[in-house]
Parts: C-alpha cells; structure tokens; sequence
C-alpha cells in the first residue's frame, strides 16, 4: 500500500501514515496554472509540500516525490514503478475531488481507497445527525452544539461566563496610536528560498485570459509557515501576545496594520500543518494559565469550532449548485481595480493592495469591503469567488465558496438570512479609512458621493422585488420609502455614472 498524500493533507498527527507505507507526493504544475494565484500561495503550496517530504524521509519513510507537468503524469509515472499499487488518500474537501482521483488512478492502472479526513472536529455523519429534518443551518446552533460536544468553554452543561457568544463586545475600535504586536517572522532553508524564486519566475505568464500568471501581485516579502515547527510557533505567538486583544478588535481595520491581532493561522490549519483540536487547546490553556479575556478566547474558538467547522459541511452538502448560485440575479463584471488596486477609494485601494502584497486580508476586510462592494455593485458571484480563490494564501474552493457565494454575496439563501450590505458608516466606524478618503462619507449622490453609499441605496433599489419581504430587511427598506422619487433618480444616475467610471478604470 501506498499513502497518496496531497498538498492540502500535510499532517501526521491523524491519518492513514504509519512506519511501513511508501507515501506518494506529486507537485504538479498545471495546478499552479488553473488560476492567477498570488505567488505566496504557490509557494506556501510548493514549499510545504517539500518541507513535508523531507521531514517525512528524515523520520525514515520512503517517499517518492514526483515533479511533473500534470497529476496524471505523477499517478503514471509511480505506476510504472510500482504496477497494480493500491493508493490510500485521505478524502479531498473539494467537490467531486475523490471521484476524479478515482478515474486518473484507475486510467493508470492501479486501486484507490478513499479514507475519511480526520483533520476537522466534526464529521460529515455528525452534521448530517445535527442537521436532521432542519428547514434551515444556522451556525449559531451549531456552534453550541459543536461547544456541548467538544467541552471547550463549557462549565458542566452551560457555557463558562454565561453566555454563549460575546460578539457585541469584539466591535470596538482601537485608540489612535494603537500598535498590535508584530506578526510572527520565520528563517527559510535554502530550498524554500529556491521555491519562492522559482514560483516568481516560472508562473509569472502563459494563461489564456488576462492578468497573466501571478504578474498581478506586487508581493513583499514571503512571510508564511511551511513546516510544522513554524506553525506552532506562529501558535505560540498568537496565544502569548495576540489573543488577549484578539476579541475587541477582530472587526477593526486601520490602514496601517493589515494583521492588527489576528492569528494568522488559517493558511497552517487548511495545509495540515495544526489541526483544530491543539489550535484552540493551546487558546484554552492560554485563558487559564493568564487572564486573558473571555470576549477573545470565545470571539476565537467560535472560528475554529464553529464557522470553520459550518463552512466545511455547508460546501459539503450545497455543492455543486452553491458554486453557481446567484438568487440575487447579479451579473456585473468584477471592477478590474480588484486585480491593480488602482482606486481613489481609500479602504478598497488599501485593502486590495494588501491581497497584492501578502494575499491576505483578515476576515471583515474581505467580507465588508471586498464582498461588500462587490455585492452592492452586481458582481456575479461566481466571478467574485474566482477572484477569492485566486488571490488568496488561505483559499480552498471548500472555504471561499461558501464564504463568498453565500455569504458576502448572498446568493443561495442556504444559511444567510440576509445580504451583508453597508454603507460608508460602517466603514467609517470601523476604520480609519475615510478621514483620508477623496470621496465624502456623507454624501449619497452629487459629484465626490461615496461609491459605498451611492451603491448601498441603488442596490436596495434595484433588488427590491426580491428583498423587502426579507424580515430583516424592514428597517432599511423604510429608510429608502423615505427618499422621494427625485431623489431615488439621483442615486440611480450617480450609480450609472460611477460605474462607467469603474469600467474605465477611473473610480
């Protein structure tokens, strides 16, 4: 037996590896060319994949490491050197993922066992149990569900503290000066140097459709965990210096520190590097050992056992109508501003430049700025996820899908129970972005209007047939009974205006 082991499977902790298997890794390139992925990406991919293998090899495992053009070529070429092998994978979390793997070892001629990816804290028969005859998936219940089953945060049958959830105190906006801890930094061996030069060169062209390879980004210096040792430490430094004000400004953007407190491990935890269960055990044994506040630890572990969890089973079970869903009826072309950065738009600019630079931003920039703006705009959500899936270190099709598709662009109506749709006030309120903004944040039509604003209203506007019977919609919608027809034909020509200038490239 051989142990296939892909490059989003990097974990010895559970899984089919014991002492006695050959374990078969196959980098193939045309992955790297499927999408204009950020060059961090590829090498976060590429060099983890490698680190892995030697790590493998040191602690005396066979491991035939194939480079190849295309996974088939890999699946080939072990066959042809070991023929009739039988192949155990633990299952892909992309959609249809086992089933492909299935027919290239099968065209190569050997056998394929798919195993059951023990890498999450909630199986798919677990969900499927809680789910049972539910109308509807809300995180909210399952995430107390998920804290009964795991005991974390949880005195005997309630939750320690006495609430389940303390979102409303992790909206605050830090004081001006405010500096977060730096972002922990790692030392690379010479082929992770290799690997990092090599993506930058070898897939900087050669797609079909513009931008071209990873020629979009202006990546700074690559700054992301490749081995299991970095990952921990990159842990450590978050549960000892990040995690105490974690909580309180988990929303908050300023322009000048794109990590703030978050824990940048999602990258680490979606490659295999951590698994959920040590990352929020070492969160815990932080809040007892110091007093660290409540509102962080829970604020955190509501993300890992919790959204990550949901999103996972969500994909799982939507897919594949989730990937192509757009109830809204959007159709709008993703702004190519969202490839240069080139905006006067102040949070847009600053945030997309971040996706260049590091392809990262942490979770409300991507959900109330990018998805945001894209959802008031028209994007068709399809082209907003390939954007997403392309751009960003941290993405898999089994997180970005459901993340952007359902919920930053509403458009399957299976969890979200309405769009996440905002204006300038609350990127005002979370940010520091509009004091140095072009555009005004108070106003709504008229030249110098805030395109948030302008957009927000001509979006109520124009979906209305399929919003105002929403009942979380009320509010808003009688905000906008209060706006004559005048003025709703002031917003709908701003609207116009802007967009055209968003297709010429001068917004």
């Amino acid at each position: 037996m051989t142990v296939l082991v892909l490059g989003d499977q990097l974990t010895r902790t559970v899984g089919p590896h014991d002492g006695d298997s050959r374990v078969l890794m196959i980098e193939a390139r045309e992955f790297a060319r499927r999408h204009p992925y950020h060059p961090h990406k590829l090498a976060l991919v590429f060099a983890a994949m490698r680190r892995f293998r030697d790590t493998l090899r040191a602690d005396g495992h066979t491991v035939d490491y194939r480079k190849c053009e295309t996974f088939a070529d890999g699946l080939d070429a072990h066959f042809e050197a070991h023929p009739g092998d039988d192949l155990t994978v633990v299952r892909p979390a992309s959609h249809g993922g086992a089933d492909r793997l299935r027919d290239l070892v099968s065209d190569a001629g050997g056998t394929l066992t798919v195993v059951d990816d023990e890498r999450f804290l909630c199986s798919p028969a677990a969900f499927d149990e809680w789910a049972g005859d539910r109308d509807s998936l809300t995180h909210e219940s399952f995430y107390r569900h998920m804290r009964r089953e795991t005991g974390y945060l949880m005195d005997g049958d309630e939750p320690v503290g006495g609430e389940w959830n303390y979102d409303e105190q992790n909206r605050e906006t830090p004081p001006e000066g405010y500096e977060p801890p730096e972002p922990p930094t790692f030392e690379y061996d010479e082929e992770t140097r290799e690997v990092i030069e090599w993506v930058e060169s070898e897939f900087s062209g050669g797609y079909d459709d513009p931008p071209y390879g990873g020629d979009w980004a202006d990546p700074d210096e690559f700054r992301w965990p490749v081995t299991r040792e970095q990952a921990l430490h990159a842990l450590d430094r978050f549960a000892e210096s990040r995690l105490p004000e974690f909580g309180p400004y988990q929303d908050a953007m300023r322009e000048d520190e794109w990590a703030m407190n978050h824990s940048l491990l999602s990258a680490p935890l979606n490659l295999g590097l951590l698994t959920p269960d040590e990352v929020v055990e070492r969160v815990l044994d932080a809040y007892e050992s110091r007093d660290v506040p409540l509102n962080s630890v829970e604020g955190f572990v509501r993300q890992v056992i919790g959204w990550r969890e949901f999103l996972r089973h969500v994909y799982r079970r939507e897919m594949p109508e989730l990937a192509t869903a757009n109830q809204l009826g959007q159709t709008e072309a993703l702004p190519e501003f969202y490839w240069t950065g080139e905006t006067d738009m102040a949070c847009l600019s600053d945030v997309i430049d971040g996706v260049r630079r590091r392809g990262y931003s942490h979770h409300i920039e991507r959900l109330m700025i990018l998805s945001n703006f894209a959802l008031i705009y028209g994007v068709e959500p399809a082209a907003l996820n390939r954007w997403f899936h392309a751009g960003y270190v941290d993405a898999f099709h089994w997180v970005t899908t459901p993340n952007v598709i359902e919920m930053g662009s509403f458009g399957a109506g299976v969890f979200a129970t309405k769009p996440y749709a905002a204006s300038a006030n609350y990127v005002d309120k979370m940010s520091d972005y509009c004091s140095d903004c072009p555009y005004y944040k108070t106003k709504t039509t008229g030249e110098g209007a805030c395109p948030f604003n302008t957009f927000y209203w001509d979006f109520l506007d124009r979906k209305e047939d399929e919003l105002r019977s929403n009942h979380r919609m009320g509010l808003v919608y009688g905000h906008l009974d209060d706006k004559d027809d005048a003025e709703r034909e002031a917003i709908r020509d701003r609207a116009a205006d802007l967009r055209e200038r968003a297709e010429n490239g001068d917004l």
